[in-house]
């Protein structure tokens, strides 16, 4: 698993060939973007209190550029997954995680993206409702399980600018449905659910051949 990437080019190569890509710690050693990027490519701090972080900045272009999807899909945790995989994962996902009942925030939240198509997390909270004080993590966490259940994907990322038209910050996830974003015919597989989880399960051994049944299984939820 050992690379050295240094472009948002390279890890789009990269996602095609594993399939499946945590951004962060996975919990299995060399297994997620943070730890196959070259070094001067992770997140660095300067005296003055800015910071860089190539790798943070790739995820718009490969989202938006390289046939890739990109939402919590790991243990509720962000990463990339190949457009190649996605129906099989999708199809996994949607087995384990039934739609959602009627009159849920889930639901609220799938049928306000879908009137509007594509909203910045922070106008989805808002249309949902969910405006008020220490309200945030909450709608953070039903939006959480929308993605593991492939409800929810990320479009793109969105960044204020400064007066000078400069992006600057962390930025926000532009979020949709997979649905709206790719069409419903590209998530479909024509596989059973069991088939696409031991399609994956497979391929996760041959690239993974240092994580246990347990880690695999973890991956795939």
């Amino acid at each position: 698993m050992k690379r050295e990437i240094y472009s948002a080019a390279g890890l789009i190569e990269y996602i095609h060939e594993v399939g499946f890509l945590p951004l962060l710690d996975s919990g299995i050693a060399g297994y997620s973007a943070e730890e196959v990027v070259a070094d001067d490519c992770r997140y660095v701090t300067f005296p003055d209190g800015g910071w860089d972080w190539p790798l943070w900045k790739w995820k718009g272009p490969v989202v938006t550029e390289g046939n890739c999807v990109y939402g919590k899909f790991f243990a509720g945790k962000a990463g990339f997954i190949s457009r190649e995989w996605w129906p099989d994962f999708y199809n996994y996902r949607r087995s384990r995680h039934p739609s959602p009942v009627d009159g849920s925030i889930e639901e609220t939240v799938l049928l306000t993206l879908q009137q509007q198509g594509s909203l910045i997390t922070r106008e989805l909270r808002r249309a949902c409702g969910f405006d008020g004080p220490k309200m945030r993590s909450r709608f953070d966490g039903y939006v959480t399980r929308l993605q593991m259940g492939c409800y929810v994907v990320t479009e793109d990322f969105v960044y204020p600018t400064d007066r000078r038209g400069r992006e600057y910050g962390w930025g926000w996830s532009l979020l949709t449905t997979p649905e709206v974003l790719f069409g419903r015919e590209a998530c479909l597989s024509p596989h059973t659910p069991e088939d696409s989880y031991q399609r994956i399960a497979l391929h996760l051994k041959k690239i993974l051949p240092q994580a246990s049944d347990r880690q695999i299984h973890r991956l795939i939820g």
